[in-house]
């Protein structure tokens, strides 16, 4: 992988760049549809590509490596095969899935045993064996088993954790770095920034991972439970640890509004469920506000979703037919739903990037944001 830093904005730490896989480029900042069990959630491949116009979707190793398993993705030839998707592929190492199953998950030096939660079964996820894992899955970039903390983590089990986390990054670089991909193209790993919301275990940890020279980097373990303000800190206190010739991906976040801040905090690359999620539950994210489908004062609106959305999405269904979709539970509202959101989202971060290139992020962001946080 390759990333090559294009354009830093002259009043913030926001960066346009490009990152080079063996399966295409990704224009950054960029958002990444979620596709958990290697599919996003009610939309077709052809409609990511067309309508959405991602660069790069997520797969997840814990879901993946119960569903359908390692043995029938090593069949297909990887996961690029398997689901017919042939742009780049990001994998979660599976630790934050994990770390949610706290009933039923026991931590360890050697690694974390959990049970499935399908149907009960034991497993072990060690930092080499979800190195293997994602192997087989195939993705273009993969990355390192870490402990997730709670945003109200005390102070001296967050510390705990980060420390084994970088024991953990230890084994799985190594391991990493001594076994080849399998399916004739090259795969990168990204280690994870964790700390939980304390200024010097994140700088610990920031300066940790980017001793390891990794092609990019990632902060973990936030928008878990901690004030919003305290997210930004923490980016803030991270970034300027992290290499600026590196990649930034930060896991799991967030809002409309919370990835211009961290854009215009140094961020390159984000991922979250809500685009879809939300959608599915028939709230819309549109360049006027968050728009609730629920609400009866839409029943017979038919003016388009958001009347500016033909810069982002093609076919602007009215309010009033969509709000009927979401209410009677068709699955063509969901749709509809997720694919608006995902397209808004991707739009959100290359308007950002033209922004930033053109020299007027902070300008624009500045007015932006407060139209995104309405509540229509």
């Amino acid at each position: 992988m390759k990333f090559e830093l294009l354009h830093t904005d002259p009043k913030s730490n926001a960066r346009a760049g490009i990152v080079t896989t063996d399966h295409g480029t990704i224009q950054t900042p960029i958002f990444m549809p979620v596709g958990t069990v290697g599919s996003v959630k009610g939309v077709h491949q052809r409609e990511l590509k067309q309508d959405v116009k991602a660069h790069i979707i997520l797969g997840n190793t814990y879901h993946l490596y119960l569903r359908p398993g390692t043995e029938i993705l090593k069949q297909a030839g990887g996961l690029h095969r398997f689901n017919g998707w042939d742009k780049p592929i990001l994998t979660d190492s599976g630790g934050f899935q994990v770390f949610s199953l706290s009933g039923t998950r026991k931590l360890k030096e050697e690694g974390v045993t959990f049970r499935s939660h399908i149907d009960g079964s034991k497993h072990l996820f060690t930092p080499e064996n979800v190195v293997d894992i994602q192997r087989l899955i195939g993705a273009d970039i993969t990355m390192a088993l870490d402990e997730c903390t709670p945003g109200d983590a005390p102070y001296d089990y967050a510390k705990k954790s980060m420390e084994m986390t970088h024991r953990w990054l230890t084994r799985g670089l190594n391991h990493f770095r001594e076994t080849d991909p399998l399916y004739g193209y090259n795969q990168t790993f990204f280690p994870i920034v964790q700390g939980c919301v304390y200024p010097d275990l994140r700088r610990q940890s920031a300066e940790f991972i980017a001793e390891q020279n990794c092609e990019g980097n990632a902060i973990g373990g936030l928008a878990v439970g901690e004030p919003t303000e305290k997210m930004y800190e923490m980016i803030e206190v991270v970034n300027e640890i992290l290499p600026k010739d590196k990649p930034r991906y930060l896991m799991g976040v967030g809002t409309p509004a919370n990835i211009l801040e961290a854009i215009e905090r140094g961020v390159d690359m984000f991922d979250c469920v809500m685009p879809t999620r939300n959608g599915r539950n028939g709230m819309l994210f549109t360049l006027q506000g968050t728009l609730n489908m629920h609400n009866k004062k839409w029943a017979n609106d038919f003016s388009p979703i958001d009347p500016d959305g033909t810069a982002y999405v093609d076919t602007a269904y009215s309010k009033a037919y969509l709000r009927h979709l979401i209410m009677t539970g068709e699955l063509l509202g969901m749709q509809i739903a997720s694919i608006h959101n995902l397209s808004f989202y991707v739009w959100l971060t290359q308007e950002a990037r033209k922004h930033i290139i053109a020299g007027d992020f902070s300008t624009w962001k500045a007015a932006i944001v407060p139209q995104l946080m309405r509540r229509l």
